[in-house]
């Protein structure tokens, strides 16, 4: 696999236009993750897992009025979790943060969400209670660089072809880098159907198991039997990979949507399947436009992060709710 080999890693907090935070219940098995612009960043979206719970994406066309957003929620709970978004548009308003629309400011929070309610408790889903929890850890800066077991990726699970039982943990990533002044990051909760390949290796690392639960099997072999093919359309067995790509760069609401669609190659290059029908894939792209840089510089770097941000997810990943994690099949 080819990679960026000159890129320098850098610490996502040093995006200084963002800030990141979580809410985790690790009992309920579900969270959630903000991504705050207080500026307001030019964003993009794209959308392409076949079925996605999403909030306000339609602002994001590029011929649609709003040329900026305040924030990025990522959520567990399914639909449910988009709930978390009020708590951000509570913390951003007492924030004097917001599209100001004369009478006030409405704070404009884009967001989408992953399926985790059968791992935990499925009556438990981020709330707006939530949402304000995470605004509070982004202020702090506490967990900003944190993966694993966290916000989003609480509850999040891959290698789910044959159902739940025969999945392995997974988690939340985040990775940044920088090339002379411009900076790239993403920030992404991994809850696919598919499984898991080590960017380097091309070894799959996490996903679908075995019948007895000892060692990892192929899911895309498991795809061409009678039996894969019945399970993969179970409505229930639903998914979702979701994330953001954070830049500094200067982009246009065109340019940004064209760096989250390339930052979907990041996500094929380690998951397979991937963008099925059970899956809900869906990335976003803020930038806060304090450096110039060539779009597709920006969406190529935007590929490799996202890449290393799902690994990071992954190897991250701690054993839960009796699932195993990538550390428990050792290279």
């Amino acid at each position: 696999m080819q990679t960026m080999r000159s890129l320098e890693e850098i610490d996502i907090r040093e995006l200084n236009g963002f800030l990141i935070g979580h809410a985790s219940d690790a009992a309920a098995a579900t969270g959630c993750t903000v991504i705050l612009s207080h500026a307001g960043a030019t964003a993009g979206v794209d959308v392409r897992g076949g079925g996605p719970a999403s909030r306000e994406l339609a602002l994001l066309e590029p011929h649609n009025m709003i040329q900026a957003i305040h924030a990025v929620l990522l959520a567990g709970g399914s639909a449910y979790g988009l709930d978390a978004a009020a708590g951000v548009m509570a913390y951003l308003e007492e924030q004097d943060c917001g599209f100001d629309v004369g009478c006030g400011k409405v704070p404009i929070v884009c967001g989408a969400a992953l399926f985790d309610l059968q791992v935990g408790e499925s009556s438990l889903r981020p709330n707006k209670e939530m949402g304000y929890a995470a605004c509070l850890d982004a202020a702090s800066g506490l967990h900003a660089a944190e993966n694993g077991n966290i916000g989003a990726g609480t509850g999040a699970t891959v290698g789910k072809l044959a159902g739940p039982a025969r999945s392995c943990k997974s988690g939340l990533g985040c990775y940044a880098v920088r090339y002379g002044a411009l900076q790239v990051a993403a920030v992404i909760a991994v809850n696919a159907l598919g499984d898991i390949y080590d960017l380097q290796s091309g070894r799959i690392i996490a996903g679908l198991r075995s019948v007895d639960g000892r060692t990892l099997a192929n899911s895309g072999d498991a795809m061409l039997s009678v039996a894969g093919t019945t399970a993969a359309s179970n409505p229930f067995t639903t998914n979702t990979t979701i994330g953001c790509i954070l830049t500094n760069a200067k982009l246009s609401k065109p340019e940004a949507h064209k760096v989250a669609c390339v930052a979907h190659d990041g996500i094929a290059r380690v998951i397979f399947p991937v963008h099925t029908q059970a899956d809900g894939d869906t990335m976003f792209c803020l930038a806060d436009g304090k450096s110039e840089a060539p779009v597709d510089l920006v969406a190529s770097i935007a590929a490799e992060v996202t890449s290393r941000a799902i690994m990071h997810a992954v190897r991250a990943a701690k054993p839960a709710y009796g699932l195993p994690a990538a550390c428990s099949f050792p290279d």
